[in-house]
């Protein structure tokens, strides 16, 4: 019965959040995915190219490190789809949600040094060893700030928003309960003025009428 109740800000019960961050989740490894499957490709074809056995053993350990990081993090982006397709129906949907955001932020982590690799690889026999250490430590760089330290950020200046709307809030209806009794109290005072004077108007004797047979000059001599 508790997964009916609604639990967020927008309404939603438990299996409609979990329902809408799987969603979420998807969207963002579809985007994920088409540049693991571009690097991927590359590295494929790169072994059948004539210049191919004229690279060097780094160049060659490079590219098969670079390889092997792209096929893990191929296998990591596909493994949420894995997960739901295997617990499909089985009432699991919050643990896969969870398990598949891990997944998830594994595979970003060694897409980073793919990348890294892929960019220190191509560097390396076009421009020399020095352009390529240097190409591939700003690979690293960028990744890690716009994947690592961006989010972080980002995540603290929300939180620190969140955490002051809480106080003017709170302060808005203690304002208004401190307000309503004055209300009250003037509300209170004008009721009872008016009640006084709605009194005072009854106790009040009315005017005698006067008789104009009795004021008016008498017509009789």
């Amino acid at each position: 019965m508790a997964d009916h109740r609604p639990c967020t800000a927008r309404g939603e019960t438990p299996l409609q959040r979990a329902d809408r961050n799987f969603g979420e989740l998807l969207q963002e490894l579809r985007v994920t995915q088409t540049g693991v499957q571009i690097l991927f490709a590359f590295l494929l074809s790169l072994a059948f190219t004539p210049r191919f056995p004229d690279l060097d053993t780094v160049q060659r350990a490079t590219y098969v490190t670079t390889l092997l990081l792209a096929v893990l993090a191929a296998i990591l982006f596909t493994a949420p789809a894995a997960l739901h397709r295997s617990l499909f129906q089985q009432g699991a949907k919050a643990h896969i949600v969870r398990v598949s955001s891990r997944l998830a932020s594994a595979g970003m982590g060694v897409l980073v040094f793919a990348f890294t690799g892929a960019v220190l690889l191509v560097v390396d026999v076009t421009a020399g060893r020095a352009g390529g250490l240097a190409a591939g430590a700003t690979t690293l760089l960028l990744c890690l700030g716009l994947w690592g330290l961006l989010p972080r950020l980002v995540r603290r200046r929300t939180a620190g928003r969140t955490s002051e709307e809480p106080a003017g809030d709170a302060a808005g209806p203690r304002a208004d309960a401190a307000a309503e009794p004055l209300g009250g109290a003037y509300a209170g005072a004008g009721r009872a003025s008016g009640g006084s004077r709605s009194a005072a108007a009854r106790r009040l004797p009315e005017p005698r009428r006067r008789n104009p047979a009795r004021t008016g000059p008498s017509t009789r001599r």
